[in-house]
């Protein structure tokens, strides 16, 4: 039983250098780097997305509500600013603009109507300012419209955010105010914040790195081993097997490909066998046409009786001969799925009563008789194929037969299938040669040995089969052998008689 550790193994080992092969770049491009990229590339953006969705999110909500914070004191304080201004109390304003404002963190102004700098919490700054209208807000709010924004400082490049309200009292437009706060201790806190977010976030892909090589480590191990296994596989080592226990599609796969191999393995020694068989069966018949033919050389051919029986043997085994390469080119067609089979009706008992025929001659010099009882059955096929499978069987029934004996021919339809039986009295199929009789040269038993090639059973069984039939065989001790062909039948008076 092959493992995976034995696989890795032979990629190590000097004697498997076939599978050392594989170049550099291959090796790159394998599952497992394929595996462990896409796991770390999927956890790389995700979590990049989720720390810019969480980055992103924090920053709006932060400057959102600090601009409603702007907003309820920029409103709050003009109500208190209206009032010194409608009573022309500039000192008060002042005061509560000096209270509230703080030089760089928070800066208030108070405008006219004519946009004049009344007040300020920044007054040294302001000085600097000529023109107060390409301030952010202050002409929207001098048409008595409230803005609200974010803007460079007036004379600084820091952001700030702002609010700008038309201060009125009873009707009466007394002015503008404008409130700003600076946003450098945010952007601060929040680059503190942002740098913790991207270092959990690297901590995480190296996590995720480390969670991912494990886990296309695991997945490719299986995919790498069958990679191997099938290259060993390619390479003639056959019959092993592996050893993958998952509940799952790699299981499964590698289920299959253990079936594989043990198919392969007993194809090849089938393979190996028939080559074997084969070359036995040409070389006996070319052996004793070759012995012969020296014979005759040698001078036998100047005896006519010792002649004219040497040249009968040559006759024989070269007849012989042909008859063998041409069941062999039938099973290679038949097994190829090459053969050519013509599709027309076929009466099944005309067809067994012209087997029958062709072979009653032999039978009656063996002294052996037939009783046929076959119904009128149609099936589907080709008359001289399905012919040659019954003339077979009942080749193999006369050889195996003794004298004063029956072969007998039944024939019946039973739920849409036409079933012909040939038995015969011979002395029967071994138990555990019963297995074994349509394989090709079969010839375990010595009681089923004739003169044949030892192709007719097989013969048959591929042309019964190509017509979607089945052929079984069955032989009780002492009461020998019987054939049962079953072929899909299509006779309509058959099928209504057998319902």
């Amino acid at each position: 039983m092959r493992t995976e550790q034995d696989l890795d193994a032979d990629l190590k080992s000097p004697s498997k250098r076939v599978l050392n092969w594989l170049p550099t770049r291959m090796r790159w491009n394998s599952i497992y780097r394929k595996l462990f990229i896409t796991y770390l590339a999927l956890t790389a953006l995700g979590t990049s997305f989720l720390a810019a969705y969480i980055l992103w999110s924090f920053h709006g909500y932060f400057m959102r509500s600090r601009q409603a914070d702007i907003n309820t004191w920029a409103n709050a304080l003009s109500e208190s600013v209206a009032e010194a201004l409608a009573e022309d109390d500039l000192a008060r304003a002042t005061v509560t603009v000096k209270r509230y404002g703080q030089s760089e963190a928070v800066t208030l102004r108070i405008f006219d109507p004519q946009g004049r700098l009344l007040a300020t919490s920044a007054p040294d700054q302001d000085r600097q300012v000529l023109n107060w209208l390409e301030v952010p807000g202050i002409a929207a709010a001098l048409q008595k419209r409230a803005t609200q924004g974010m803007a460079k400082g007036v004379l600084s490049n820091d952001d700030r955010l702002y609010s700008t309200v038309p201060i009125i009292r009873n009707g009466e437009f007394l002015g503008v105010l404008r409130m700003s706060i600076t946003l450098e201790q945010f952007q601060r806190q929040f680059r503190n914040v942002a740098l913790t977010v991207l270092g959990t976030l690297a901590l995480t892909v190296v996590l995720c790195a480390l969670i991912s090589e494990w886990l296309a480590r695991n997945m490719a191990r299986p995919i790498q081993a069958m990679r191997n296994f099938a290259i060993q596989i390619g390479s003639g080592h056959l019959g092993e097997e592996l050893s993958i226990q998952q509940a799952d599609e790699l299981g499964q796969l590698a289920t299959e490909l253990n079936r594989m191999s043990k198919r392969l393995a007993s194809l090849d020694k089938e393979r190996r066998a028939f080559l074997a068989s084969v070359s036995h069966e040409l070389r006996t018949p070319v052996s004793n046409v070759l012995v012969t033919v020296e014979a005759l050389k040698s001078g036998a051919s100047e005896e006519p009786e010792l002649r004219d029986r040497f040249i009968q043997t040559v006759e024989d085994e070269t007849k012989r001969l042909a008859r063998l390469i041409h069941d062999l080119l039938d099973l290679g067609r038949l097994e190829a799925g090459v053969a050519p089979l013509e599709q027309q009706p076929v009466n099944l008992r005309d067809l067994v009563n012209r087997a029958v025929r062709a072979v009653e001659s032999r039978m009656q010099s063996k002294g052996i008789g037939i009783q046929m009882d076959v119904a009128n059955m149609q099936s589907q096929g080709d008359p001289e194929r399905l012919l040659q499978a019954f003339m077979n069987i009942l080749d193999n029934a006369i050889k195996h037969s003794v004298p004063d004996t029956q072969v007998f021919v039944v024939g019946r339809s039973q739920n849409g299938e036409a079933i012909v039986t040939i038995r015969d009295q011979g002395p029967g199929i071994s138990e555990a040669a019963l297995p074994h009789i349509f394989e090709q040269f079969y010839t375990a038993d010595p009681s089923r040995q004739g003169s044949g090639t030892g192709l007719g059973l097989a013969i048959a069984r591929q042309i019964v089969e190509a017509h979607q039939g089945t052929i079984t065989a069955i032989s009780p001790p002492g009461k020998g052998a019987t054939f049962r062909i079953k072929l899909p039948c299509t006779n309509p008076a058959a099928l209504a008689k057998a319902n």
